[in-house]
């Protein structure tokens, strides 16, 4: 009974052995792929991490063969292969999507975010500019916290100021 015990053992020591022998390579998009079949072939060898067996000759194109005098050239080019499977997880490719489709929700969320405050900084501004160009007399507090009645000069800066920031905001 022990021998068998130990053979279990042994198979269940190897079984990984035989899953450990994959591709791995980085696509053109700069996705790390895994897979049991061997990249497309338009994969550059620098790109292949790992590979499933011990000969590098797995990815060799085949050789053609010069086409005998007088045969067509179609003859001569090697036939169409059936379409080879991309090796991307499918679930991969939709995680991926999804988390882009979210980036743009999210940038899309702080366009609005920032075109709502210009419009607000905008209407304040005209706001301000109104109550500038109306005549009535201005006070402003400053730094000790008292009031200060605008003369001309802090009244035309105040106006290029708030006109500034309808030019910048009021697009």
């Amino acid at each position: 009974m022990n021998f068998l015990h130990w053979l279990v053992l042994g198979c269940a020591c190897a079984l990984p052995l035989s899953a450990s022998a994959q591709w791995q390579w980085v696509d053109n998009n700069g996705k790390k792929v895994f897979s049991d079949q061997p990249p497309p072939t338009d994969i550059p060898e620098k790109n292949i991490l790992r590979r499933a067996g011990p000969s590098p000759s797995a990815r060799a194109p085949a050789p053609v063969t010069p086409a005998p005098e007088g045969s067509s050239d179609a003859a001569a080019t090697p036939k169409a292969a059936a379409p080879k499977p991309s090796g991307v997880d499918k679930e991969l490719e939709e995680k991926t999507k999804k988390a882009e489709a979210e980036q743009k929700a999210k940038e899309a969320a702080e366009a609005a975010k920032t075109a709502k405050a210009k419009a607000e900084s905008c209407a304040r501004a005209r706001e301000g500019k109104a109550t500038i160009d109306s005549g009535i007399r201005l006070a402003k507090v400053n730094a000790k916290g008292e009031r200060e009645i605008m003369d001309d000069t802090a009244r035309a800066a105040e106006q290029k100021r708030v006109q500034s920031v309808i030019d910048s905001d009021c697009k």
